[in-house]
């Protein structure tokens, strides 16, 4: 042992606690006293810690106990919550269990209520936190009231959030996947059945996790190690760590015990069986009650329950003194105690006085008084001859007594005092209710409760802002809690709809997208048939948020049924017209696309039903109408010119239909159903027009989901086409507003494609890369999804690496395309395009030649796009400086293609004079080029020149984050 340093183990937890002392310069017979042992106890100790410590005298001891506390801290674990008392005792447990932990992926400590179950596992937690390269997490699951959310509870502690397209499990999945850390899982006991399947497909998944969970019984998954947790030791009398425990808490208060009442504390502890909770409650009473008191209460009212399933050993010793702490309280604050344990999170005393029922309490409390019991629920009721006070005085009075009874916890926050109640307390508050007859009435009082605050709420701040997200979540889990009880009682289902159908637009409010369909579905199954149809449409808009285009398709079939059973077959032919439209306009967020055979059948019940003078039934088959022939047209080949006209002229009847309905989300889809139609006609700028309309009609929409889901398709839309005819700066502002839409912003992929595919565009190498990191994490947590716009990001970012002469992290690059898009897509389309502009800035226009060697009209359908100036202009270019006998034939061509298109008519310009090698002509490109905003071929004119322009041409290229070729590229 060194002369300064002693090892944490080799002073015990009682030496440590007279070091302490020491340090305050307090007496031997003093330190007896607050530690409720004898003076030759002290004694021993201190000549323990001289020589382990190896000190020559008490005031050295003094000098390190003083040095040792001195600006020290408790140290907050990763994502563990500091604990406001201290955690005593224990030493022999904290260490098994630690050593289990290092051993077993899953442990659950298992004991009854009360036990210290979360004390002793935080303290474990924080003790192996540094073991784990990601730190640790801690759950808190006692406010679930439903298993299904256990998912939900473990990723906003982790946070993780939605991302469309995938199961919030499957997120969590993928972003905890090589993750080293330790989740604790706390009060699994009532959402085990949630927790179990949960842990199953939670931990082979993530080899690198390690689970602990606390729980009044075993999960029973296969891998489960279960470690027991016992009272507090009860051995060795005035050293035990129960009475450790009792003494550390009576201080906290205030009083600590003299000695001459230590060998009653021993017994008092015995008497409490070494439950923590009971023995921090009973040291809470100390100040007022003092040790006759609490022997007093122990002989005569803490007592046993008898009969049934509350008698087993598990809630014996808990529930004796919830008891005892109960028969403590007048009834008035009985009433008040069980009353209040309806609310979940925090609460007010104003929420208190509305639950509690001040009419029903007030009758509890004049009873109890002998006072006249007629007064109404708002009058000043009397609490003794001749006294009024105010009810809510009152209640707040209630609230400060049992807070001081340790039965509710006050909370401060910035609004004021709020209370909550432990989950054990909340537990045996609902059975006193129910053994007073009052569960209905409170449970009733608290889902009228809900509803106000949940009307409030829509009507108050934005919830996805900061105060209104405060204010959501504040009371999210207790809306939560009466629709778990409120849809079996069919006196509330009314209000239960209701309910359910505000929090599914405030969830959708505060980004909870998988909660928000949840609920818009609960409120249809709890609705009449009209109102259902309402919430299944609804929930069908969530679902296009999400990406889930499986479940839009099930969603307007059912909103459809519904309708047709409340007799609006007008409402059903649209929904049904909707369901067909969903299957082709979003075919690529199906998991599996549905069967033609099934959609064309879809689409002639929705004619059967359509009958004649509904306009948006109408148009809704029309839109149907035009997305399968689209679809239809997209799949040939070959394009037939009157086969592209007819396409577009049923998108412009779907167009025209819409109109008339006054609804811009209608009008906004057939819109993108003429965008699409002209895409495939190869109308660029037509099919740019249609999807600049979409944004300027879906400024009057509502913020409704399916609004907003048309929104998001609409910037995307709107973006990729403006690139597409060489609009820079309008594509840059639209990809900016979708990469900042909140409903993305766990899915940067997603959010960032077009932003990426315009920035490598215009040659802004910086953003390009500064971007790229994010889009590509979250590509990785969304599970590798695949889409054509996220191939053409990841192909745009490996462009940007080639131009930069970084070919390594190009291929790496290139890799990602081939598993973001399909190999055909990146071949023919943007790949074709990216590969061709790395080649030519090497100057190897011989391979960017072969890249796009095919002419336009046999890549039609990759090409057609977003992607045909390009490909042309590209061609041209390449054709010329690799002196093809058909250079100006080509060049002749796409003159005719681009014709409007700045940025591609620049290209094609310059091709022209440098298969003329008429140098101020091509000059004269470099005003064209900068006024398109792509200062990229403004620079690259530049280095074509040669000369002296040449040089100016690399600089600019090198202020960009680019540079001129280097070495050959890689095919």
């Amino acid at each position: 042992m060194s002369n300064s340093v002693v090892s944490a183990s080799a002073v015990s937890a009682r030496e440590a606690d007279v070091l302490a002392l020491l340090g305050e310069h307090l007496s031997n017979a003093e330190i007896a006293a607050r530690l409720v042992i004898s003076v030759r106890t002290v004694e021993s100790h201190v000549s323990s810690l001289l020589r382990k410590l190896d000190v020559p005298d008490r005031r050295a001891l003094a000098r390190r106990a003083a040095a040792s506390w001195q600006g020290s801290a408790p140290d907050a674990a990763g994502g563990l919550p500091t604990p406001l008392t201290t955690f005593v005792g224990r030493e022999r447990e904290r260490g098994e269990l630690a050593t289990v932990l290092r051993t077993h992926r899953q442990v659950t400590a298992v004991g009854p209520g009360g036990v210290g179950k979360t004390r002793l596992a935080l303290a474990v937690a924080a003790d192996a936190a540094d073991d784990f390269a990601d730190g640790a997490w801690f759950v808190d699951l006692a406010p679930l009231t439903d298993p299904g959310r256990v998912c939900a509870a473990v990723a906003a502690a982790v946070n993780v959030g939605e991302q469309p397209g995938r199961g919030l499990a499957e997120v969590l999945t993928t972003a905890l996947a090589d993750r080293e850390a330790l989740l604790v899982l706390d009060n699994c006991e009532h959402v085990r059945e949630g927790v179990a399947p949960f842990l199953e497909r939670l931990l082979p998944a993530c080899p690198r996790l390690r689970v602990l969970a606390t729980s009044r019984a075993r999960l029973l998954v296969p891998f489960e190690r279960i470690f027991s947790v016992p009272p507090l030791s009860r051995a060795g009398g005035d050293e035990s760590d129960a009475v450790s425990l009792f003494m550390e808490r009576a201080v906290a208060v205030g009083w600590p015990p003299g000695p001459s009442v230590s060998e009653g504390v021993v017994a008092l502890c015995e008497r409490l069986d070494g439950m923590a909770l009971a023995i921090e409650l009973a040291a809470a009473r100390w100040p007022t009650l003092g040790l006759d008191g609490l022997t007093a209460g122990l002989s005569d009212q803490l007592r046993m329950l008898a009969g049934g399933a509350r008698a087993d050993d598990r809630h014996r010793s808990l529930r004796a003194v919830l008891d005892w702490s109960h028969e403590l309280l007048e009834p008035r604050d009985q009433a008040l105690l069980r009353r209040v344990s309806v609310f979940v999170a925090p609460f007010t005393v104003e929420a208190a006085v509305v639950v509690a029922d001040p009419d029903g309490v007030s009758g509890g409390w004049r009873h109890a008084h002998g006072a006249d019991p007629t007064g109404g629920a708002d009058s000043m009721v009397g609490v003794g001859v001749g006294v009024e006070v105010d009810v809510a005085a009152a209640v707040a009075d209630g609230l400060g007594r049992l807070a001081e009874h340790s039965l509710l916890t006050a909370v401060p926050s910035a609004s004021g005092t709020r209370y909550q109640a432990l989950e054990t307390i909340r537990q045996y508050g609902t059975e006193q209710l129910v053994r007073a007859g009052e569960l209905a009435g409170v449970r009733s009082r608290h889902l009228a409760w809900c509803l106000v605050r949940a009307v409030a709420l829509r009507e108050g701040a934005d919830v996805g802002g900061g105060e209104g997200r405060a204010r959501f979540d504040a009371v999210a889990q207790d809306i939560r809690a009466a629709l778990a009880w409120a849809p079996g009682r069919p006196e509330q289902r009314a209000d239960a709809c209701r309910l359910a159908g505000q929090l599914a637009e405030l969830a959708f409010a505060r980004n909870l997208l998988a909660e928000s369909q949840e609920r818009f579905e609960q409120a249809a199954e709890l609705a009449g048939d009209a109102a259902a149809a309402v919430a299944l449409r609804q929930a069908a808009g969530v679902a296009g948020c999400r990406r889930l285009g499986d479940d839009m398709f099930r969603l307007h079939l059912g909103a459809a049924e519904a309708a047709r059973r409340a007799g609006d077959t007008a409402g059903a032919s649209r929904d049904l017209a909707a369901a067909a439209t969903v299957a082709y306009r979003f075919s690529t967020s199906f998991p599996v696309i549905p069967v033609e055979a099934e959609v064309k059948d879809v689409l002639a019940r929705a004619h059967e039903l359509s009958g004649a003078g509904d306009p948006a039934a109408e148009a809704a088959l029309a839109l149907a109408e035009a997305a399968v022939t689209a679809d239809a047209f997209g799949a040939l080949q070959g394009a037939v010119e009157n086969t592209a006209q007819e396409t577009v002229a049923y998108a412009e009847r779907a167009v025209a239909l819409a109109r008339l309905t006054g609804d811009p989300v209608a009008e906004s889809a057939a819109l993108d159903a003429l965008s699409g139609a002209r895409c495939w006609a190869g109308e660029s700028f037509g099919a740019a027009a249609a999807a600049r309309r979409r944004i300027d009609v879906l400024v009057k929409s509502p913020r409704t989901p399916a609004g907003t889901h048309e929104v998001m398709d609409a910037l995307a839309m709107a973006a990729g086409t403006a690139l597409g005819v060489g609009e820079l700066p309008q594509a840059r502002l639209w990809g900016r507003q979708l990469a900042g839409h909140p409903l993305l912003a766990e899915a940067g992929h997603q959010a960032t494609s077009w932003l990426l595919v315009t920035e490598a565009f215009a040659g802004h190498a910086d953003d390009v890369l500064a971007h790229a990191t994010g889009f590509r994490t979250a590509w990785e947590r969304s599970g590798h999804q695949r889409s054509l716009s996220l191939g053409a990001a990841a192909a745009s970012v490996a462009m940007v690496h080639g131009l930069r002469g970084d070919h390594a992290a190009r291929a790496d690059w290139l890799a990602v395309v081939e598993r973001a898009d399909t190999a055909e897509q990146h071949r023919k389309g943007y790949g074709a395009v990216f590969d061709a502009m790395v080649r030519l800035h090497h100057e190897d226009p011989d391979a960017a030649l072969a890249s796009v060697a095919a002419p336009p009209d046999a890549v039609w359908k990759w090409v057609c796009w977003v992607w045909l100036h390009w490909y042309v202009g590209l061609r041209a270019e390449a054709s010329a400086l690799a002196g093809h006998p058909e250079a100006r034939a080509r060049i002749d061509s796409a003159r005719g293609v681009v014709e409007g298109n700045a940025l591609a008519a620049a290209q094609v310009e310059r091709a022209q004079a440098l298969l003329d090698d008429d140098v101020p002509r091509l000059l004269a490109t470099r005003a064209a080029f900068e006024a398109a905003g792509c200062p990229y071929q403004a620079a690259r004119t530049l280095v074509l020149a040669g000369g002296a322009h040449a040089a100016e041409g690399r600089t600019a290229l090198s202020a960009l984050g680019l540079g001129p070729a280097t070495a050959a590229v890689d095919t």
